[in-house]
């Protein structure tokens, strides 16, 4: 592989992980069986305990490449215009 596929796999990734936290997230919410702390009554105390906002927060951690994206594009889009 060249260095341009290498560069493309990565360009990939990067783009492939904000919506795939996000997909974890809605799955862990509609099919997740609960919290396997919910017995312990400190745990249920803070909003952000559990899979999901974890996977929620990992999106927006993730969302980067995607801004940068609709940046570029849209920053090529007023300069042909």
């Amino acid at each position: 592989m060249t260095q341009a596929d290498w560069k493309a796999v990565a360009d990939f990734l990067q783009l492939a992980a904000a919506p795939t936290f996000a997909i974890m997230a809605l799955l862990t919410c509609v099919f997740g069986s609960g919290s396997p702390d919910a017995i312990c009554s400190i745990a249920s105390t803070s909003p952000l305990t559990g899979m999901v906002p974890m996977y929620l927060l990992m999106s927006a951690f993730h969302a980067a490449p995607w801004l940068k994206l609709i940046v570029r594009r849209r920053s090529g889009a007023y300069r042909s215009n």
